[in-house]
């Protein structure tokens, strides 16, 4: 039978490694909920961004107790290149996906566009002008001045530019501001 107390120190690690993820992805959430209600994003934007500070946490536990617990550095960067490897080629093969979940992120931090706004995608092909309804994690839902719902992949966002546009009056609010 093997002995719990031989193991202290690995326990005592893995406690305080689990604390500290624990910690750190508590303060992670309630800074990314922070800066979405400060930039009126909404909760759906926030889900995906909370989905993927989980994903990098639990990524971190696991190399941390791995680690904690003995298994072998060479063996371990074996593990984990082959790991790699094939999440190299499930990405290539689904290259569209990571794009566009990539480009939800950038759209959530870095870019000035938020649900509401009034928005031209600048296109040759495609005059698309309307309003931002939603932002998921794949597509930008857009209902255009001629009423049409149409759906954008985010890295196409990305890619095109987009001119942000003061709202559209009404025919009421022309004549008001014409007097």
């Amino acid at each position: 039978m093997i002995d719990p107390m031989s193991f202290k120190s690995e326990i005592l690690f893995t406690i305080v490694l689990l604390v500290i993820i624990i910690a750190l992805n508590s303060l992670s959430k309630r800074a990314i909920r922070q800066f979405g209600k400060t930039s009126a994003i909404d909760m759906n934007s926030r889900k995906i961004i909370f989905y993927l500070i989980n994903l990098l946490f639990y990524l971190v536990a696991f190399m941390g107790i791995s680690l904690i617990w003995g298994v072998n550095w060479k063996d371990f960067s074996v593990f984990v290149s082959s790991i790699l490897a094939i999440l190299g080629v499930g990405f290539v093969a689904q290259w569209s996906i990571l794009s566009n979940l990539t480009a939800s992120v950038i759209l959530f931090f870095n870019h000035p566009l938020r649900l509401g706004d009034r928005i031209r995608v600048m296109d040759k092909d495609f005059d698309w002008t309307g309003k931002v309804e939603d932002i998921s994690g794949f597509y930008l839902f857009m209902r255009t001045d001629d009423g049409k719902q149409i759906t954008i992949p985010t890295n196409l966002v990305i890619q095109k530019g987009i001119e942000i546009l003061k709202e559209k009056k009404t025919d009421a609010e022309e004549v008001i501001s014409n007097e």
